[in-house]
C-alpha cells in the first residue's frame, strides 16, 4: 500500500534532514529519497501530495546529490550515521572529482574514515596536480597510528587497483609521508614492500629517502639503498649524485667525492653548482682550504659560475682558520661579481673579526650590511654584544641591546646567556639575576651555561651558601649539571677555603657519572696549595694519572708554585724536570715561581741563572715566531746570530 502525505516543500527544504539524527540507518535512505524526489519535481509545488517514499534508494545517491549542492549541512547531520561501506562506495563513484572528495572529507571529518575509506580518498586525491593534499592525509594517518605500516601499504595497493590507477603515486606518497615525519625505518620498509610487489618507486621519492638518511647520519643505510636502486635499475638523477657526494663528504671521503664527479660525467650527467658546492663545503668543514680552492677553480674552468653559497662557504672556512684578510678579499670579489651576500655571510665576517678582537672591522661590516638593506639578525647582535663584554665595554653592549629592541628583534636564549655571563664576569650579580628573572618571565628556559655563570658570580662574591642553594634548585628542576658547572662550584669553595665541600662535590661528580677533567683537579690542587698542603696536591696529580686524565702545564705550575712558596726548592725542581720530560715547556709562571722561591731561600746566584734561562727561552720563542712569518735563509741566519750573541751577554 502506498502512503501519501501533504507537505509544504519550501518549509521542508528549509529544515532538511533535521530529524535524521533520531532515524536509524534503514530509515535514512527512504527519508533522503523522499527529499530528492521532492527537489526533482519542484515545478509541481502547487499539488497537495508528494510521491511515495522509495526505500530502495541508498545513501550514496544522497551523498552524490548533496556534494553537488552548495548546502552541505545535510551531510554534516548524517555523517555519524553513515557506514564505512556507504562512504567508500561514494568515494569510488567520485574517483574523477578529487576536489570534491577533498571537500567531502572536510565535511565528514578525518575521524569518520576507516582505513579503506582513507586509502580510497588518498587514491582519488592523488590525481590532483599538487601532491600536498594526499600527502597531508597520509602524514596524518602515519603520525596518528591509524594502522601498521604493512596494513596501510596493503590497503593502498587495494585502493590503487580498485581505482585503476596505473601510476605508483599513492605508494610513493606513503614513503614521502614517512620521510616528512623523519620515520626513516618505515620509509625503507615501504620501499622494500613496493619492490616485493614489482612496483618501482619514482626517483624523486628515492632521492627524498636518501636525503633523509643523509640528514640522520645513516650513511651506511644510504649506500645500501643506493645499491638497491642501482640493482633495480631505477635511473638516478643529478640530485641523486649530489646526495651521494654529500654522503661521501660527511664520511670524510673527500677524494672519493671528488672522483664521483667523473663517475657522474661518465654516465652522461653534468655536475651542477650544487655538486661543486657540496665538495667545497666538505673540504672547508675540515679546514682543507687549498683543496676547496682547487675545486672552486675547477668549477669555474668548467664554465659553472659560483653562487652566493659557494662564496659564503669559502668565506666561512677562511674565517674559521682566522685568514680574515683572504676572507675579506674573497668577499670583495663576490660583491664585484654582483652576487648579493646575505646576513649569514656578513655574520661570518663579523664573527671572525670579533674573535680576532678587531671590533672596528666587525662594526664596519655591520654598518655595511645595514646600508645595503640587509637586516642584522639576532645572531649579528649576539656576536657583537659578546665581543664588547669580552673587552669590558658593557655600556656599549647595553646600547646594542636597546638597538635590538628598536629593530623589534627579541633577544633569544643565547643573548641572555651572553649578557648574564658578561655581567657575572664584571661581578655585577644584580644585573645578572635580574636578566635571569626576565628570561623566565618571557618563557625562555635557562640552560646549564646560564646557571654556571650565576654560580660563578656568587663564588666571586663569597656567597657560597647561595651558590649551593642555587645548585640544589637546578638539580631539583631536572637540569643535569655538567663538568663545567661542577668545576665552577668547586673553584668557589676552594677560593673561599671550604675544601671539605669541594671534595664532597668531587665525590658527587663520580656518583652522577660526570667525568672530572684536568680543570677539576687543577682547581683542587690550587686549593690545597693555598693552604700549604702541597703533598696532598701532589697526591692528586697521581690520582689524575690513574683516572687517565693527563696533567697539563697548569698542573705542574701549581705544584712548582706550592713547593716554592714553602721554600722546598728541591721538590719544586723535581716537578719542573718531570714537566720537561712530559714535553711541556716552562712558562713565565714556572720561572717566576722558581725565582721567587730561590730568592726567598737567599739563593741569588741560582735565581740569576734561572732568570738567564728564562730570557734565552723567550728570545728563542720570538725567533720561532718570526721564522713562522718569514722563512727565507737570510732572516734565519740573522736571528741565530742575534740569539748566540745574547747568550754571551746574559
Amino acid at each position: 500500500m502506498r502512503i501519501y502525505r501533504a507537505f509544504d516543500f519550501r518549509s521542508l527544504k528549509q529544515c532538511r534532514l533535521t530529524n535524521l539524527g533520531v532515524l536509524k540507518k534503514g530509515q535514512i535512505s527512504a527519508y533522503i529519497c523522499s527529499i530528492s524526489h521532492l527537489e526533482a519535481s519542484s515545478q509541481t509545488l502547487d499539488q497537495p501530495s508528494i510521491p511515495p517514499l522509495n526505500v530502495g534508494r541508498n545513501v550514496e545517491g544522497f551523498l552524490e546529490k548533496e556534494i553537488l549542492d552548495p548546502e552541505w549541512h545535510s551531510i554534516e547531520r548524517v555523517s555519524s550515521n553513515l557506514s564505512p561501506s556507504e562512504i567508500s562506495n561514494a568515494l569510488s563513484k567520485l574517483r574523477g572529482s578529487p576536489d570534491t572528495v577533498l571537500a567531502l572529507i572536510e565535511k565528514l571529518g578525518f575521524e569518520s574514515l576507516d582505513l579503506r575509506c582513507l586509502c580510497l580518498a588518498v587514491g582519488v586525491v592523488s590525481r590532483l596536480p599538487s601532491p600536498k593534499p594526499a600527502l597531508l592525509l597520509l602524514k596524518r594517518a602515519v603520525d596518528g597510528g591509524v594502522a601498521t605500516n604493512q596494513e596501510l601499504f596493503d590497503e593502498l595497493v587495494l585502493a590503487r587497483e580498485g581505482l585503476r590507477l596505473s601510476s605508483s603515486i599513492v605508494l610513493d606518497l606513503l614513503i614521502r609521508a614517512c620521510c616528512g615525519l623523519r620515520r626513516a625505518e618505515q620509509a625503507l620498509e615501504c620501499f622494500y614492500m613496493m619492490k616485493d610487489h614489482g612496483i618501482l618507486p619514482k626517483i624523486e621519492t628515492c632521492n627524498e629517502l636518501l636525503g633523509l638518511l643523509l640528514k640522520m647520519n645513516k650513511t651506511d643505510t644510504a649506500w645500501a639503498l643506493y645499491a638497491e636502486m642501482f640493482r633495480l635499475r631505477i635511473p638516478s638523477s643529478v640530485i641523486t649524485f649530489n646526495i651521494m657526494i654529500n654522503v661521501l663528504c660527511k664520511e670524510g671521503k673527500l677524494k672519493k667525492a671528488k672522483a664521483f664527479i667523473a663517475h657522474m660525467e661518465g654516465l652522461g650527467f653534468k655536475p651542477t653548482v650544487v655538486t661543486y658546492n657540496t665538495i667545497i663545503h666538505g673540504y672547508c668543514s675540515r679546514g682543507k682550504l687549498e683543496s676547496a680552492q682547487e675545486i672552486f677553480d675547477a668549477m669555474r674552468n668548467m664554465g659553472i659560475q659560483p653562487d652566493s653559497y659557494t662564496y659564503g662557504t669559502l668565506i666561512s672556512g677562511l674565517c674559521k682558520e682566522r685568514k680574515l684578510e683572504e676572507a675579506s678579499a674573497l668577499f670583495g670579489k663576490m660583491v664585484y661579481e654582483k652576487l648579493l651576500p646575505n646576513a649569514v655571510t656578513y655574520n661570518m665576517l663579523i664573527d671572525g673579526y670579533c674573535n680576532k678582537g678587531n671590533l672596528a672591522m666587525a662594526f664596519k661590516y655591520r654598518d655595511e650590511m645595514v646600508s645595503k638593506g640587509i637586516k642584522p639578525t639576532v645572531s649579528t647582535y649576539n656576536l657583537l654584544v659578546h665581543a664588547l663584554f669580552m673587552e669590558g665595554r658593557a655600556a656599549e653592549a647595553d646600547g646594542l641591546i636597546k638597538e635590538m629592541a628598536g629593530r623589534s628583534l627579541a633577544p633569544d636564549a643565547i643573548t641572555y646567556n651572553i649578557l648574564i655571563n658578561g655581567y657575572c664576569k664584571e661581578g655585577n650579580a644584580k644585573n645578572a639575576f635580574d636578566l635571569h628573572a626576565e628570561m623566565l618571565s618571557r618563557g625562555i628556559h635557562p640552560s646549564t651555561a646560564t646557571y654556571t655563570s650565576l654560580i660563578y658570580v656568587l663564588g666571586k662574591q663569597k656567597r657560597m651558601q647561595e651558590a649551593d642553594k642555587l645548585f640544589k634548585q637546578i638539580v631539583s628542576k631536572g637540569i643535569f649539571p655538567d663538568v663545567i658547572m661542577f668545576n665552577v662550584l668547586i673553584d668557589g669553595h676552594c677560593v673561599n677555603g671550604n675544601l671539605e665541600r669541594a671534595f664532597m662535590l668531587l665525590k658527587e661528580m663520580d656518583m652522577k657519572k660526570v667525568a672530572s677533567d684536568e680543570v677539576t683537579y687543577n682547581t683542587l690542587m690550587q686549593g690545597l696549595c693555598r693552604e700549604g698542603k702541597v703533598e696532598e696536591a701532589r697526591g692528586l696529580l697521581n690520582e689524575m694519572k690513574i683516572k687517565g686524565i693527563k696533567p697539563d702545564h697548569i698542573s705542574y705550575n701549581t705544584l712548582i708554585s706550592g713547593y716554592s712558596r714553602k721554600g722546598e726548592m728541591k721538590d719544586a725542581f723535581k716537578v719542573r724536570d718531570e714537566m720537561l720530560s712530559k714535553g711541556f715547556n716552562p712558562t713565565h709562571l714556572t720561572y717566576n715561581a722558581l725565582i721567587q722561591g730561590l730568592c726567598r731561600n737567599k739563593e741569588g746566584d741560582h735565581a740569576e741563572q734561572i732568570f738567564k734561562e728564562m730570557c734565552q727561552l723567550l728570545l728563542l720563542i720570538i725567533c720561532e715566531y718570526i721564522l713562522s712569518v718569514r722563512r727565507d735563509g737570510r732572516t734565519i741566519r740573522k736571528l741565530f746570530t742575534l740569539f748566540n750573541r745574547n747568550q754571551d751577554e746574559f
